[in-house]
C-alpha cells in the first residue's frame, strides 16, 4: 500500500517545464538537456519522496515531445561487464532496449543511440548489430582526447570533433542513459560543438533529481542519494562555486563540482566568449524541492532507504558484487542518524520468524528462513520456509488471506495442485528442492483460483502488496526475488544464503 503523499507530481511537472523552457529561450533555442538519474521508473525518487510518480519524467517528456528529440547514452564498457539495473534485475544493455520499448508505448521515439567510448568491445558491438538491424539508428563516440586537461585538444576536430554528428530537428534535445557514467555530458558537449561550427548558438542543461540544491547537505534525502550511489563513491557537498559567486548554500554531488572548472572552460572555449553559468547549481534545472509537500514524511521515508540499500550492498557483498569499503561507507550514514537496523519495522518480525520455524522444525533442508512484510495499515505479517513453500511463498499467501480477511483454516492451495507442481519440478524438470517458489507459488494460486472462490478473492489483494516493505532473513532465490519484484514490494534481506548450495537455478 502506498505511503502517505508529500509530493506534488502536478506542480513539479508544471515547474520543470516553465525551468527547462525558459532555459531554451536563452539559447538559439537549441538545448541539450542531460537527463541524469532513471528516467523511467524511478523508484529511489519514489520510495524518498512519497507520492512521487516513478514516471513522472516521462509524462514531462510527453508534455515536451513536439519540441524534443531523445538521444540515449550507453557506455561501451557497462555492455561489456554486464553492469546490472538492480531494481529490474537486468543488465544495462537490456534497460536500453526496455527504455526504448517503454517510451515508444507512451508515443515517443528515441532518435538514436549513442555509445560511449566505444572501442569495439565484442559485446558492444554485437549490441550495436542487434540495434542497427532492428532499424534503430546507433553512433559510435570514442573517449575525447585531451580530456581533461587539453581544452585547446578537446575543443577541436581530433576531439569532439572527430565524433559524428547527429542531426536533430527539434529546440530540445533530451540526452539521458542507463544510469551515471554513460556518457551524457560528453555526448551533449561534442553535439554543442557542432553546432557552434554550423553557426547554431546552442546551450547545455542539467536536469539531475537528486541531491536536491535546495534541501540542506545532511537533509535524509540528500543522504539517501549518498547511500544510493555508496558503490561508485559520489558524496554531496556545498557547491562552492555558487556559494563565491551568490553567496547562497546550495547542495551539489562530488563529480559535478569536480568537472565544472574543466567544463567552464570547455563552454567558454566552444563559444568564445565568458560562460554562460557560474556554478554547476546553475547548470540544472531541478525543481523537485519545490514540490514537496510533507517534509517530515521525506526525511522518514529516507532514513528508511538508507537502511534498504545497507542491507542491499552487505547481500551484494557477500555475492561477491561490491566491496567492503561500500558497505561501510553506508553504515557511517546510518550511525550519522542514530539509527539501528530494526528501526525498519519487518526486521525484527521476519528475524523472530525464523527463530520460531528452527524451534518447530518447519525448516526445509535444515534452514531456517523468517519474512516479514508491513501491510501499510499497522499490520505485520510473517512467514517461514517449510518443506511445501519457500518464505517468500508463504509470506504472500499470509498477507494476502489478512487482506482478503480470509481465515487462516481455509486452504488458498489444496494439496493436489501442490503436489502436481512438486512433481513436475522433481520428476520432469529434475530439480532437487520440493518447495515451492514465489513464481511457482503465484501459478499455483492462479490455477487454484479457477474453482476456489477463496483462492480467487485473495488472488485479487495482490496488487494492493505494490509499495509495502518485506525484510527477510535470507538472500532470496531467483524465483522469490521475481516474484517479489513483480509485486512492487520494496525488499530488503539479511546477507545470508537460503541453501547450502553454491549454484542456484
Amino acid at each position: 500500500m502506498a505511503a502517505n503523499t508529500a509530493f506534488d507530481n502536478e506542480k513539479y511537472i508544471q515547474e520543470q517545464l516553465s525551468e527547462i523552457l525558459e532555459r531554451a529561450k536563452k539559447f538559439d533555442n537549441k538545448l541539450y538537456l542531460e537527463f541524469g538519474g532513471k528516467l523511467l521508473f524511478d523508484y529511489h525518487a519514489a520510495r524518498v519522496l512519497p507520492g512521487y510518480d516513478p514516471n513522472v519524467k516521462l509524462r514531462l517528456l510527453q508534455a515536451l515531445k513536439d519540441k524534443a528529440d531523445i538521444l540515449l547514452c550507453i557506455y561501451a564498457g557497462d555492455i561489456e561487464r554486464k553492469k546490472m539495473r538492480a531494481d529490474f534485475g537486468i543488465t544495462y544493455d537490456s534497460d536500453a532496449l526496455k527504455l526504448i520499448d517503454d517510451l515508444r508505448g507512451w508515443g515517443i521515439d528515441v532518435l538514436g543511440v549513442v555509445i560511449t567510448r566505444f572501442e569495439n568491445q565484442p559485446s558492444a558491438l554485437q549490441f550495436k548489430n542487434k540495434l542497427e538491424r532492428r532499424n534503430i539508428r546507433v553512433y559510435t563516440h570514442q573517449y575525447t582526447k585531451g580530456y581533461p586537461t587539453d581544452i585547446d585538444l578537446i575543443v577541436s576536430e581530433e576531439g569532439y570533433g572527430a565524433n559524428e554528428y547527429i542531426e536533430t530537428d527539434k529546440p530540445l534535445v533530451i540526452v539521458t542513459g542507463p544510469g551515471p557514467g554513460s556518457g551524457k555530458l560528453a555526448t551533449s558537449l561534442s553535439q554543442v560543438y557542432h553546432e557552434y561550427k554550423r553557426g547554431i548558438f546552442a546551450g547545455y542543461a542539467k536536469f539531475e533529481t537528486f541531491p536536491i540544491w535546495n534541501l540542506p547537505l545532511k537533509h535524509p534525502v540528500n543522504v539517501a542519494y549518498e547511500a544510493a550511489t555508496a558503490d561508485i563513491r559520489d558524496f554531496n557537498l556545498i557547491d562552492p562555486f555558487h556559494l563565491e559567486a551568490y553567496n547562497q548554500k546550495t547542495i551539489n554531488y562530488n563529480r559535478d563540482v569536480e568537472v565544472f572548472p574543466v567544463l567552464k572552460r570547455i563552454l567558454k572555449k566552444i563559444m568564445g566568449g565568458e560562460p554562460f553559468y557560474k556554478s554547476p547549481t546553475d547548470m540544472g534545472v531541478n525543481r523537485a524541492g519545490f514540490a514537496i509537500t510533507d517534509d517530515g514524511a521525506t526525511q522518514e521515508a529516507a532514513k528508511q532507504e538508507v537502511i534498504r540499500r545497507y542491507f542491499r550492498y552487505r547481500c551484494e557483498y557477500v555475492m561477491g558484487l561490491t566491496d567492503k569499503e561500500t558497505v561501510q561507507r553506508v553504515e557511517l550514514l546510518i550511525k550519522d542518524f542514530n539509527l539501528e537496523l530494526e528501526y525498519r519495522r519487518v526486521v525484527e518480525p521476519a528475524r523472530t520468524a525464523a527463530i520460531k520455524a528452527l524451534e518447530n522444525g518447519k525448516g526445509s533442508e535444515g534452514i531456517f528462513c523468517g519474512a516479514a512484510i508491513d501491510l501499510g495499515n499497522g499490520t505485520i505479517v510473517t512467514g517461514n520456509n517449510s518443506p511445501k513453500f519457500h518464505a517468500a511463498s508463504s509470506l504472500i499467501l499470509r498477507a494476502i488471506k489478512n487482506l482478503a480477511e480470509i481465515p487462516d483454516k481455509i486452504r488458498l492451495l489444496p494439496p493436489n495442485i501442490v503436489e502436481s507442481v512438486r512433481n513436475l519440478k522433481t520428476k520432469v524438470l529434475n530439480e532437487k528442492t520440493l518447495s515451492l517458489d514465489l513464481l511457482e507459488t503465484l501459478i499455483a494460486l492462479s490455477i487454484s483460483a479457477t474453482g476456489n472462490p477463496a483462492a480467487q478473492l485473495a488472488m485479487e489483494k495482490l496488487e494492493e502488496l505494490q509499495g509495502c516493505e518485506v525484510h527477510m532473513t535470507h538472500i532470496p532465490t531467483p524465483g522469490d526475488e521475481a516474484g517479489l519484484r513483480r509485486l512492487g514490494v520494496n525488499l530488503t534481506s539479511d546477507p545470508n544464503f537460503s541453501t547450502k548450495d553454491l549454484f542456484i537455478s
